[in-house]
């Protein structure tokens, strides 16, 4: 009889999160990411703003007075973009815990490491949403205007907020995925097409008031639908996740 790989035995996740609360994460959070980042681009893209004001708001050093618009424009629209994004930023923290331990026999330390940067980034992102949050507020009592003006003076401090602490996690994020991803590939958990696509997830903008473009869009809803969502199904239903590494798989 060949004996079994280690991955070729079902995932091991009686420690945290667990096997149902690290699958359900896995199908979850990125389904509502992606949805964050859909109405992000549909409340400034969507039709609301002519393009002479749209080319205007790309001309801008920041997109801060474009979100901020938006907002003004289509308040419900622009909430409920940035709720489920930070919602999904949060249910991806149990979620990329479950990848680390699904890689740990193979590749524990790069792939703990590469967690716990991702992990700190996703944190970061939610003094992002406070940001984002009190400047919606901004313009609910002063008026657009005014909350514009305040916002895009002070932009550069409260983007990278006191001592610099979330600039430095957002920063962290980007190695982070760097070693997860590579981690994720050498324990057979993503083959390399999957391992590239998760690189390019993870390579998405940090920070205060930022717009989603359909590319950001289209990279989310692969990844959520190609990478995270069938490891989670495998994960919630006991199934054996990964292969043995190869260089050419998906």
């Amino acid at each position: 009889m060949t004996p079994l790989h280690d991955t070729d035995r079902a995932p091991d996740l009686s420690g945290f999160p667990g096997r149902r609360i690290g699958g359900a994460a896995l199908v979850v959070a990125p389904l509502l990411w992606c949805l964050g980042l859909v109405l992000r681009h549909l409340a400034l893209r969507g039709g609301a703003f002519t393009d002479a004001e749209l080319r205007a708001f790309d001309a801008q050093p920041f997109m801060a007075g474009a979100q901020l618009a938006a907002y003004a424009e289509s308040p419900l629209t622009a909430t409920a973009a940035h709720a489920l994004f930070a919602a999904g930023a949060m249910l991806l923290v149990p979620a990329f815990a479950a990848l680390a331990r699904l890689a740990a026999p193979r590749s524990p330390r790069l792939t703990a490491a590469g967690a716990v940067l991702v992990v700190l980034g996703l944190l970061g992102r939610m003094y992002s949403a406070g940001v984002d949050a009190t400047a919606f507020a901004l313009v609910d009592d002063l008026g657009l205007g005014p909350a514009t003006a305040t916002v895009t003076a002070a932009y550069v401090d409260i983007s990278y907020g006191p001592w610099r602490v979330p600039v430095t996690a957002y920063f962290g994020q980007y190695i982070g995925i760097l070693l997860l991803a590579a981690g994720l590939h050498r324990a057979g958990v993503l083959g390399t097409g999957r391992t590239v696509l998760l690189l390019l997830w993870g390579a998405l903008w940090c920070g205060v008031l930022k717009e989603a473009t359909l590319f950001d869009c289209a990279v989310a809803a692969a990844a959520a639908g190609l990478v995270f969502a069938p490891v989670g199904v495998r994960v919630l239903r006991g199934a054996a996740v990964g292969t043995r590494p190869r260089l050419a798989s998906w």
